[in-house]
C-alpha cells in the first residue's frame, strides 16, 4: 500500500463514521419510546357483550397503549373466568348465585346499566299483549296455541336460552318463579341466536335484552293488570315494566390499572352515552 494513501483512507473512514453518528443522532433525537401495552380480558354475558365491545373500542381509540379483549360465552362463564383469574372482568346479566358467592367470595359487583327483558314474537303474530302469568304458562308448556292468549290459531314454538345464560337465570326467577321450562323449549346460546330464530319462525316466542330489539321481531307489551307496558328505556326508569334487571361487571377485589380505568370510562358521561346508544338504560 502506498504510504501516502494511508492518511486519505483514515480521513475517509472518519468522515463516514461521523456521518453515520450524525444520521443516527438525528434519527434518535426526539423519538418517543413506545408505551408498554397493557392487556385485559373481559368475558361473559352476551347481553352485556355489545356494550362492552363498544366501550372497549371507544376507550382504545384514545388509549393506544390499551388492549381490551372482549368475548361472550354467557354470565356463568364470565363469573367463573374472573373468579378463577382467567379474565380481569366478568360480565353477567344477573346477580351472583349463592354458590358463586361462596366459591368466589372476593368478587366485586359493578352495575353498569339497566335492561329490560323483552318478550318477542314474529312480526306477523297478531297477539297484542301478554300477562306475566300467560308468559309463564307458555314457558311451562301449559299453553301451546296462540289462540289461547289472543293470537292466531297456530302452535307456539318456545325459544329460550341455554343454562349458561344470565338472562335465562333472571327470567326463571322473575317470570317462572324458579319452575322448570318445558322440555320442548329450543335453547339458544345468545340473544342474537334467539332473535334470529324468532325472526324466521312465525309461531315462535322468545326473550332478549333491549339492545337486541329491531324490525326483524315484534316486542309484545306486558299487561300488568292495570296497564299495558312496552319494554323500553322510559318504562324501565319509571319502574313500570315488570321484567327488568341490572347489567353487571365483576372484578376479583377492587379493580386496578386498565380494568379500573375501563370501568370508570363506562360509568363516565361518555360511557353512559354508549349505554343509551346500545338501547340499554343509563344509571349515571
Amino acid at each position: 500500500m502506498n504510504l501516502r494513501s494511508k492518511p486519505l483512507i483514515a480521513f475517509t473512514l472518519a468522515v463516514i463514521l461521523l456521518g453515520t453518528a450524525f444520521v443516527c443522532g438525528c434519527t434518535d433525537s426526539g423519538a418517543v419510546p413506545a408505551a408498554p401495552v397493557e392487556t385485559i380480558s373481559v368475558t361473559g354475558s352476551t347481553t352485556v357483550l355489545p356494550l362492552a365491545q363498544l366501550a372497549a373500542e371507544a376507550y382504545m381509540d384514545t388509549h393506544p397503549e390499551a388492549d381490551i379483549r372482549v368475548s361472550g360465552g354467557g354470565s356463568s362463564v364470565g363469573v367463573k373466568a374472573v373468579g378463577e383469574g382467567t379474565a380481569e372482568i366478568g360480565m353477567a346479566s344477573r346477580d351472583l348465585k349463592s354458590s358463586e358467592s361462596e366459591t368466589y367470595p372476593d368478587l366485586v359487583e359493578h352495575v353498569v346499566a339497566k335492561d329490560a327483558i323483552a318478550i318477542i314474537v314474529h312480526p306477523s303474530n297478531s297477539v297484542s299483549d301478554l300477562t306475566v302469568e300467560q308468559i309463564k304458562s307458555i314457558y311451562l308448556g301449559e299453553t301451546t296455541n296462540w289462540k289461547a292468549v289472543g293470537g292466531p290459531d297456530a302452535a307456539i314454538v318456545v325459544v329460550g336460552r341455554d343454562s349458561a345464560s344470565g338472562t335465562r337465570e333472571y327470567f326463571q326467577d322473575a317470570v317462572m318463579n324458579k319452575e322448570d321450562f318445558t322440555t320442548t323449549q329450543l335453547e339458544k346460546n345468545s340473544n342474537g341466536a334467539v332473535r334470529q330464530t324468532i325472526s324466521q319462525t312465525p309461531g315462535a316466542i322468545g326473550y332478549v335484552g333491549l339492545g337486541y330489539l329491531d324490525g326483524a321481531v315484534k316486542a309484545v307489551p306486558v299487561n300488568t293488570g292495570t296497564s299495558i307496558v312496552d319494554a323500553g328505556v322510559a318504562t324501565v326508569i319509571s319502574g313500570e315494566y315488570p321484567i327488568a334487571r341490572g347489567l353487571n361487571m365483576f372484578t376479583a377485589g377492587q379493580p386496578e390499572g386498565l380494568a379500573a380505568d375501563y370501568l370508570a370510562f363506562i360509568m363516565s358521561p361518555d360511557g353512559q352515552a354508549l349505554v343509551a346508544e346500545e338501547g340499554f338504560v343509563p344509571i349515571a
